[in-house]
């Protein structure tokens, strides 16, 4: 169905792709794999018409053709489904569905037909949760990624491109999209599969393709290879040490509750101790990030008891010494357009503490590449800018830092840069708390892993506890 063949391109002069191959048959789930900034999302845009590519041929069911817009690659059945959705919140589904190519009858919108069109296509998706007149605003992420899958088959596409489609989604909702792309499967759409998250490349893919500086590396069977060759093969490390090793000794006690809740939680007992990292789970909406906003005084504590002090707000909470990088970096953790180095310091020139200065060191200890100080965040790499919010609060070095998804998003580079600082500032003496949706993360990170369940802790684990372990006590499946 899909043959690009010695695809090149530049911009400005760089080489960003070189001679890269990529194909796919109807009813198969190619995932294409690397790092950030290794060609895959340039290569996913020159097949949507995005760019034009400089060298090579693409084929479609053995028909040479050439985009130089992307309606021409709509027209060709290509579809392309970006992280960042493009709907409308303010209208329904069926508007987004069809916007731009409404159907008319006797020169007005047919409003019946584009409903009745919109409810067919969910219906083939098995898709009942909602229906074409519901407006977009009031939509989950995951149901607003059903809306432009919807959309691609109301074009008729024929080749799926998803970008990253997990990136945003609960682990609940994940299973959703599952369901939704083995649909499109079973109807012979080629689906091209873009994903940080490996579970999921062996999950779905029939193939795997491996992109590394602008050059495939390969193209194999997915049974064909495991977790640890595609690490090595994108990153050049062994998937054994893809996690620093555990703290051997930890040290006084940083940061205690005792009995504390709000509206969210009750009864909450933990205790955190410099140098370790104690991981937290739990299912979403079991109170995870309830608990890590309910430390940082951003949805304070009403009762109970928290040491060194229960902060009534996020300022109390940072003269205390604890510092919370959110899960939403965009919308939490970073100005975008503001520079690198005014990121890093906000939260020293926002509280009057830490240091003003040696912003390239701190740059350069987390590992930001390269350390330009005056380029907008939001130009750089989802890793990169997790990075940036990382020297944020290593200018005030806090001794209990708070991490709700430290690795969302980012590659498997950049995830394990993040580790090793996350192991780096614990062995310095911090305290660190990680949440994370990621069980083999969770598990490979943690000195102990504290699980919720209905905003109360359902247990505790020790290190290297199994992922039906920590599944038993978020689900409920016991009680110990």
């Amino acid at each position: 169905m899909l043959n690009m063949r010695g695809i090149g391109k530049r911009f400005l002069g760089v080489q960003v792709l070189t001679g890269v191959d990529l194909a796919a048959g109807p009813g198969e789930v190619h995932a294409v794999v690397g790092e950030n900034g290794a060609g895959k999302s340039t290569l996913m845009k020159i097949l949507a018409g995005v760019h034009t590519p400089d060298e090579g041929t693409i084929e479609i069911d053995g028909h040479r053709v050439a985009f130089g817009h992307p309606l021409e690659a709509q027209r060709a059945g290509v579809a392309i489904i970006y992280q960042e959705f493009n709907l409308l919140p303010e209208r329904s589904v069926a508007e987004n569905v069809f916007l731009g190519r409404e159907p008319v009858r006797r020169g007005m919108v047919d409003r019946a037909a584009m409903d009745a069109a919109t409810a067919r296509l969910l219906t083939e998706l098995g898709v009942d949760s909602f229906g074409p007149r519901q407006p977009v605003k009031r939509l989950s992420v995951a149901q607003q990624q059903v809306v432009e899958i919807v959309k691609a088959l109301s074009l008729d596409a024929r080749i799926v491109v998803m970008d990253e489609p997990t990136a945003a989604l609960a682990g609940h909702e994940v299973e959703l999209l599952y369901r939704l792309v083995r649909r499109l499967q079973e109807r012979g759409i080629a689906v091209l599969y873009i994903s940080h998250r490996l579970r999921e490349v062996f999950d779905l893919a029939d193939r795997v393709t491996v992109l590394k500086d602008g050059r495939l590396v390969t193209t194999v069977p997915t049974a064909d290879v495991t977790p640890g060759d595609l690490v090595r093969l994108m990153v050049g490390r062994d998937l054994g040490s893809y996690f620093p090793p555990r703290a051997s000794s930890t040290g006084e006690t940083r940061l205690r509750v005792t009995g504390a809740g709000n509206d969210r939680l009750h009864d909450i007992d933990l205790e955190l101790r410099a140098g370790e990292i104690l991981g937290v789970a739990g299912l979403q909406g079991s109170g995870r990030s309830e608990l890590a906003k309910a430390l940082f005084g951003a949805e304070p504590f009403t009762r109970g008891e928290m040491m060194p002090v229960r902060p009534r707000s996020v300022r109390e909470s940072i003269r205390a010494g604890i510092g919370l990088v959110t899960e939403d970096r965009k919308a939490e953790g970073l100005a975008l357009r503001q520079s690198v180095r005014d990121n890093a310091l906000l939260v020293a020139r926002a509280t009057g503490r830490g240091r003003n200065g040696g912003v390239r060191e701190l740059l350069e200890r987390v590992r930001l590449r390269p350390p330009r100080q005056e380029q907008e965040v939001r130009y750089l790499s989802g890793g990169n800018q997790q990075k940036v919010v990382l020297a944020k609060w290593m200018t005030v070095a806090p001794k209990v830092l708070l991490f709700d998804e430290p690795t969302r998003g980012v590659d498997v580079g950049a995830k394990a840069a993040i580790h090793d600082l996350m192991r780096e500032l614990a062995g310095e003496g911090a305290a660190i708390m990680m949440i994370s949706s990621e069980l083999p993360e969770l598990i490979g990170m943690s000195d102990r892993i504290v699980v919720l369940r209905d905003g109360r802790i359902a247990g505790t684990l020790p290190a290297g506890s199994s992922e039906e372990a920590v599944m038993s006590l978020a689900t409920g499946e016991v009680t110990t």
